[in-house]
């Protein structure tokens, strides 16, 4: 029995799998998951509890950028197993009391869900018994319009997140959708894509001997183009 219920505690949606449907309340009303945002990319993200020294940096981080994601069409919902009460005195207490990094005065206005039960936790992953039981790792899940996940980052308890790599993430993979490429390492917007792989030899060919216009390939299966950084945040800013 105790097996089964650690199986359950970690059991977790894929990449590709549609998001797990919950309804919840938050601190900023019910919300139903994840029908209240179709049409739209949303971050769901996990902390370990309120009142704690990492989440509360984190939490200031993402309400400091959340103007930021909006412009990408993207949502915030946040996610603790402390209770609603608690939630609303932490983020008081955040906007009250707390600087950090040139942050201060900063009002966390996207939902943050009470999941005392787990059940919400239990669904996507996020108690995974061997960092602990009682408290839901840092987890992040990037779902897009059609509530498909399409990205899911852990961390552990005690390793912040960094909050531009997010962002880069949520950028790359509307640019991949946007235009049918691919981001290599480290990508940003404004450094060269890698094109699909060559669908027959003539196509592979022509690549290699710079025929295919705008194209430079290192091998047959690696070729990368320009992609204009005005052009990608145009397009990736506006949906």
């Amino acid at each position: 029995m105790e097996e089964k219920q650690e199986q359950q505690a970690v059991t977790m949606p894929r990449i590709g799998d549609a998001a797990p449907a919950f309804k919840a309340i938050t601190t900023q009303g019910e919300i139903n998951f994840p029908k209240d945002y179709s049409g739209g990319w949303v971050i769901l993200f996990s902390h370990p509890a309120d009142f704690t020294p990492v989440c509360t940096s984190e939490f200031m981080t993402f309400a400091h950028m959340e103007e930021q994601y909006e412009k990408a069409n993207c949502k915030l919902v946040g996610l603790s197993v402390d209770g609603l009460y608690s939630h609303i005195a932490w983020l008081r207490t955040i906007k009250e009391k707390i600087e950090y990094k040139g942050m201060k005065d900063i009002e966390v206005t996207f939902p943050l869900i009470e999941d005392i039960t787990m059940e919400v936790a239990k669904k996507y992953g996020m108690i995974q018994p061997g960092e602990d039981t009682t408290k839901a790792v840092r987890a992040v899940f990037f779902i897009d319009p059609k509530g498909i996940i399409r990205t899911i980052i852990y961390y552990p308890l005690s390793l912040g997140r960094n909050f531009d790599e997010l962002y880069r993430v949520l950028i790359a993979l509307k640019t991949a959708d946007e235009f049918s490429i691919a981001t290599p390492a480290d990508w940003r917007p404004g450094d060269d894509v890698i094109v699909p792989p060559a669908g027959s030899c003539g196509t592979a060919k022509d690549r290699m001997e710079g025929k295919e216009e705008d194209v430079t390939c290192y091998d047959w299966f690696f070729c990368t183009k320009k992609l204009d950084k005005e052009k990608v945040l145009k397009a990736v800013l506006k949906k």
